[in-house]
């Protein structure tokens, strides 16, 4: 391939280090709910995932009915918790700044959210406003659906063959890989467990870094083996 066209950055767990703020307020909801779960235990099986969908897989597997008001109180807890704790993933600004191509963030949490939190660990400027939450896509379908990656790469007039996708969960890469993307698995979030790693290469990440340090190495690696190839 050519230089990118594109770096796309997922948000929770890669830019900033909120995955496990959510993943403590989730746990404590839904135990309080009757569903006993640690938040490592969350992290480990639904990184990546919305609240929403969260719950519908806990009632698919476990036929544990949970009602849906659990979704409006832990959404809530969650945004009231990022805003004021959550912090920047260690390394981040220097990387994003040191990216000469366009970039953007692609969440599955909401513009506001994602807005709030890169505005409180002053990550924002980086990105010249390009965030692209997938619930303001046509398809207001989350990741792992494909379409946030899509809708981004179309707004930003970039190929999807030509764009990087750096992302922490398996649901993640899932929808980047489908939207023909390539994609850096990252694992430098505090929620991140023994064996991620393995799990990111086997969802289709081509590779996957622990810290930020190395990832303008690792584009340009990846890039010019593509071309060699």
């Amino acid at each position: 391939m050519p230089a990118p066209e594109l770096v796309i950055f997922d948000c929770d767990g890669v830019l900033v280090d909120s995955e496990i703020i959510a993943s403590r307020v989730e746990a404590r909801v839904l135990t309080e709910a009757g569903f006993e779960i640690t938040p490592e235990e969350l992290a480990s099986r639904y990184a990546g995932l919305t609240f929403k969908d969260i719950l519908l897989s806990i009632e698919e597997n476990a036929e544990a009915p949970l009602q849906a008001t659990l979704i409006d109180r832990a959404e809530s807890e969650v945004d009231r918790k990022v805003r004021k704790d959550v912090k920047a993933i260690d390394g981040v600004h220097e990387a994003v700044a040191r990216i000469p191509l366009p970039k953007c963030v692609c969440s599955n949490s909401s513009h506001d959210r994602v807005e709030a939190m890169l505005t409180r660990t002053q990550l924002l400027p980086l990105f010249n406003g390009h965030i692209y939450s997938a619930l303001e896509t046509p398809t207001r379908q989350p990741k792992p659906a494909p379409d946030v990656f899509l809708y981004a790469a179309e707004k930003m007039g970039a190929k999807p063959e030509d764009c990087f996708v750096i992302e922490d969960s398996v649901h993640g890469i899932a929808g980047a890989r489908a939207a023909g993307m390539r994609v850096i698995g990252f694992t430098g979030g505090s929620h991140i467990q023994p064996g991620h790693a393995d799990l990111l290469m086997e969802a289709g990440a081509e590779t996957v870094i622990h810290r930020f340090q190395d990832l303008i190495a690792v584009l340009a690696a990846l890039t010019e083996w593509a071309e060699d190839a």
